[in-house]
């Protein structure tokens, strides 16, 4: 073998039909490279296993999760499980109205929702926006993250009053907290070849994100505005609890009421409802990833 073959050599003899067996060869610091994907890093695995058991149980005790007093409570939770059954479909109608509009609300909430966040995220894209514009969105983004959803609906419906109207406002606002910045980072990872080149030939910044930037982004942020659907529907029967429209309200008002049959089958068709588009969105996001 030569000098001039440092990636493989022919093996000596040949097979029955007279070929040759070729054996790979790898430069050393190809090798060490490969082999250094396969080596744990013990020194800080060996650290960081004891102090992540310390937090958990930490973290347990804190919570006072309790598995003897989850046994004991299995009890409760067969008994209430119990009195679901049979559902009540006398209010059907009324259901399905109410699972309409929660659908609805969801739908509206999701398009402006996901429009205002891409804007948010072009703003809060490190490899975009200057870092005078950066810091500043992402800490808005933060603080909109911290503030529960409940407490936007609330808001709202002191603004505008109850209905599904205060609902969209609070899923929007909530959204461009949660998902702008899932947003801003699938513009972060996109390939920077293609940025990099129509800054080199002066595009403007507008060019740079619509035509570098955006087309590599859109599966994923294609999947993830569809993710967002399916949690502003789960999102909007939750609102309904302070009045914010959907069917939050008639859920709540069936389990004061204790009319378990009534909240049974509300509970089977928000659940069917679920199903229904979580099968559509996964359908969609196999398409377009």
């Amino acid at each position: 073998m030569t000098s001039t073959e440092p990636r493989s050599r022919v093996a000596a003899g040949t097979s029955a039909g007279g070929s040759s067996a070729v054996d790979p060869v790898l430069a050393a610091a190809e090798r060490q490279r490969l082999e250094r994907a396969f080596r744990l890093p013990r020194t800080r695995f060996l650290i960081g296993l004891p102090v992540a058991a310390l937090l958990l149980i930490w973290s347990f005790n804190g919570a006072q999760f309790n598995f003897v007093k989850l046994g004991e409570g299995a009890v409760n939770m067969g008994e209430f499980l119990s009195r679901l059954f049979p559902p009540d479909f006398s209010k059907l109608g009324t259901i399905l109205a109410l699972l309409l509009e929660t659908f609805q609300m969801a739908v509206v909430g999701t398009v402006l929702g996901a429009v205002l966040s891409l804007f948010v995220a072009v703003c809060a894209a490190s490899n975009i926006a200057p870092k005078w514009l950066y810091y500043p969105t992402r800490w808005v983004m933060n603080i909109i993250r911290s503030v529960p959803d409940l407490v936007f609906a609330l808001m709202f419906v002191s603004a505008v009053g109850l209905g599904p109207f205060a609902g969209i406002l609070a899923m929007t606002l909530g959204s461009i907290g949660s998902i702008g910045k899932i947003f801003a980072e699938a513009m972060e990872q996109v390939d920077r070849g293609p940025v990099v080149a129509m800054q080199a030939v002066g595009a403007s910044k507008r060019q740079v994100v619509q035509y570098g930037v955006l087309p590599q982004a859109a599966p994923l942020l294609t999947s993830y505005s569809l993710l967002l659907f399916e949690g502003n529907v789960r999102g909007a029967t939750i609102l309904g609890l302070v009045g914010a429209g959907g069917i939050g309200l008639e859920l709540t008002t069936a389990m004061r009421m204790y009319d378990y049959g009534h909240l049974s089958a509300i509970i089977i068709c928000i659940i069917v409802l679920v199903t229904a588009i979580d099968q559509g969105s996964a359908l969609i996001r196999r398409r377009i990833t």
